[in-house]
């Protein structure tokens, strides 16, 4: 097991409306070492999130029921998650849609498909 980005217990949420890509994530976080969590949308991230009280949160832009920027705004407003790291994840690569992530309080974005290495160069600024 590598544990390259100081995961030792280190809770990641990852939301995200599609099975695959949560499994896809879980798989190479819990490689990295961290224990994740999932949710398929932006409602149950928002519940989850306040149960859990989540190290970072790994989150799709574009979900059905509330999409991600919707929930970081839930989030943001929960005494003890406003300064969780919240990265956007999203297939939209416009500045546009960055700088809406970021307006919403996420910490940052990134479009998909990505490196994963640019993913937790990102993990390991925020996470720490």
């Amino acid at each position: 097991m590598t544990q390259g980005l100081n995961s030792r217990s280190r809770t990641i949420l990852v939301v995200d409306d599609f099975d695959d890509t949560r499994l896809l994530l879980r798989t190479w976080l819990e490689r990295k070492g961290f224990h994740v969590v999932e949710a398929e949308n932006g409602i149950k991230a928002v519940e989850l999130a306040q149960t859990v009280s989540p190290d970072l949160i790994i989150m799709d832009v574009e979900m059905p029921q509330l999409d991600g920027l919707n929930a970081t705004r839930r989030i943001r407003t929960v005494k003890g998650l406003d300064a969780v790291p919240i990265v956007a994840v999203s297939a939209y690569g416009a500045d546009q849609f960055r700088d809406q992530a970021l307006a919403a309080g996420c910490n940052e974005y990134v479009s998909t498909p990505f490196e994963p290495d640019a993913l937790e160069g990102i993990i390991r600024a925020l996470v720490h």
